[in-house]
């Protein structure tokens, strides 16, 4: 794939986000039409599309440290976003915990590791994303949600039961938990259910980013902008750090360290976005901020392509 083809794709996930952001505007979406969008990505195109990137993948246990990577750096976001609010009230603590952390991989990253990185830089991108996804499928939503409803009774326990409760309870985590086994073991889902979750999961890249296009909405405040601000040089920050920290100091094989120097500076996870709704926050911020982290990442993936490749 051709760096034309890759900023083409790039544009057409933009593109759908201002076609979702128009719709709005003109009144053709309401607010509960985005919040059905948002619901129908979450619990509908996202788990059939893990169903078909995951079905048949052979993944043997000695692979799975990069996806303990993945999951080790969903929990540094997650940490990184409640110390830098811990001064804030819970709903703010809560929603930089979520808005902060995970990557889009599936719909975004995966063509640029097609298209510069071969079959072991894809190979990489999928491991890693097997532990990101437990983060931003579940355990952040999970986090957050104790974060913004906690209080100081709380035992580890009670936290631990509640995030099980949480986990079980989140269609995508489960989906995935299933098919990392069925994998494992070596087992293939039969051709029509692959089929049938196929043509679903095809449109998952398109109703997750009509959603953050049709939920995009800036009061202009100061007060939310400054927030905005905060949280994605945080976002970023830390992008940075993870990514010179894989390249010039992990001792793993060049196209690993290259692959995940470029990994580092994914945008914000889609999901972020209907989780955020079903925790009732600030669904116009957390779409402003998505949309706004995929075209910084962008801009900083294509950087990184250059200096590393």
């Amino acid at each position: 794939m051709e760096m034309s083809q890759i900023l083409m794709q790039a544009g057409c996930l933009i593109g759908v986000i201002l076609l979702g952001y128009f719709l709005r505007k003109i009144h053709f979406f309401q607010e509960s039409d985005f919040r059905l969008l948002a619901n129908i990505a979450l619990k509908v195109t996202l788990p059939a599309s893990i169903i078909c990137n995951f079905n048949g993948r052979e993944i043997s246990v000695a692979m799975l440290g990069l996806a303990v990577l993945g999951f080790a750096l969903g929990v540094l976001y997650m940490a990184a976003a409640w110390l830098a609010h811990l001064h804030s009230d819970r709903e703010e603590r809560a929603f930089a915990v979520l808005n902060c952390t995970g990557y889009n991989i599936g719909s975004f990253t995966m063509p640029f590791a097609q298209g510069f990185l071969g079959s072991t830089g894809v190979l990489v991108t999928s491991l890693f994303d097997t532990g990101n996804a437990f983060i931003c499928l579940g355990i952040c939503y999970s986090i957050a949600s104790l974060v913004k409803g906690g209080d100081g009774s709380l035992t580890p326990v009670s936290v631990v039961k509640s995030i099980l409760g949480k986990l079980v309870r989140s269609v995508p985590f489960d989906v995935y938990i299933i098919m990392s086994a069925l994998c494992l073991l070596q087992i293939s889902l039969p051709a029509p259910v692959i089929s049938f979750a196929q043509v679903i999961g095809n449109a998952n890249a398109f109703v997750a980013m009509l959603a953050i296009g049709a939920g995009f909405q800036l009061s202009g405040d100061m007060s939310q902008i400054r927030s905005l601000m905060k949280m994605l040089f945080l976002r970023y920050a830390v992008a940075l750090a993870v990514s010179l920290t894989c390249f010039f100091v992990l001792p793993l094989p060049l196209i690993y360290r290259q692959t995940l120097a470029i990994l580092a500076f994914s945008p914000i996870t889609s999901a972020a976005l209907p989780y955020t709704a079903e925790l009732k926050g600030d669904t116009g911020l957390s779409s402003a901020m998505n949309s706004i982290s995929i075209m910084i990442s962008i801009v900083c993936m294509l950087t990184v392509i250059l200096l590393v490749l």
